[in-house]
């Protein structure tokens, strides 16, 4: 399927008729981090089911509706869960989400995600903000014709996880009692775990996260000409570091274990930026 602008303006045109507010901030939250959701002040939800041209999530622990309201003063909307291309998704149709929030006024996007940790130093419940990110597998979600109302076809991403917003995350983690890092997250397709082989080859490459999201919505906010904050929740140590095997409850349990902490850390990081 082709996507033109159109397609994105019709999705933005039926949002914003229900929407409060033209929202400052963007935020899309992962796997176990839907709970800083009920932080947001005066909330007005839209579930994407109803939103047309719109994806809906099947992943668990992702509620699956857009969220207006205000967290610290300032005007956002949340996206709480997001989509993945092992749910059969296309990159091209994961471009939507970010092209409808930059279409409704958004000027910065926050991105969280479960992560698993490759950096042996690294440790469930740790946050790992990231500075770059490592994505072979050979597709993108620009591909296909170019919507030049976004962006250039070709353009710069050296500095796509925005040095100013990394560097305002750190000061913010002051006092909040969470463990920091600054690192490169890798990204895979799944849904299946990665294989210790894949992860000693991670290491290597010089992964210290891997994960199933957030590249492709950095790569489309990059596109469009979003500053983008970006960070992990690590939830587990990767595949073959213990003996112990991966599962999804796992995941969850850490997220919900570092809920509190990170929400009014993420608080914090809205108010500041």
């Amino acid at each position: 399927m082709t996507f033109s602008y159109d397609y994105y303006l019709q999705c933005a045109k039926y949002i914003k008729e229900r929407a409060p507010f033209e929202p400052e901030i963007g935020l899309i939250l992962g796997t176990g981090l839907g709970p800083f959701a009920s932080q947001i002040e005066n909330p007005v939800s839209i579930p994407y089911k109803e939103i047309p041209n719109f994806l809906v999530s099947t992943a668990p622990g992702h509620a699956g509706k857009l969220i207006f309201g205000t967290i610290s003063g300032r005007k956002v909307v949340c996206m709480a869960g997001r989509f993945h291309s092992y749910e059969g998704y296309s990159f091209e149709q994961l471009s939507i989400p970010v092209r409808v929030l930059k279409l409704l006024g958004i000027q910065k996007l926050i991105l969280t995600n479960a992560a698993g940790a490759v950096n042996l130093t690294y440790h469930p419940g740790d946050i790992m903000i990231i500075s770059d990110h490592l994505k072979l597998t050979g597709d993108s979600p620009m591909k296909g014709p170019n919507i030049p109302e976004f962006g250039e076809r070709f353009f710069d991403i050296s500095a796509m996880y925005t040095p100013k917003l990394r560097n305002i995350a750190k000061e913010c983690a002051k006092d909040t009692g969470l463990r920091i890092h600054e690192g490169v997250y890798m990204f895979f397709t799944g849904p299946q775990f990665e294989t210790p082989a894949e992860i000693r080859a991670a290491r290597i490459l010089g992964a210290d996260a891997v994960g199933m999201s957030t590249v492709t919505e950095s790569l489309t906010a990059a596109h469009c000409g979003l500053p983008v904050l970006a960070m992990s929740v690590i939830t587990n140590m990767a595949a073959g570091i213990t003996k112990d095997a991966l599962c999804q409850e796992e995941v969850e349990k850490v997220g919900d274990m570092v809920a509190t902490n990170f929400s009014e850390y993420m608080k914090k990081i809205v108010q500041s930026i």
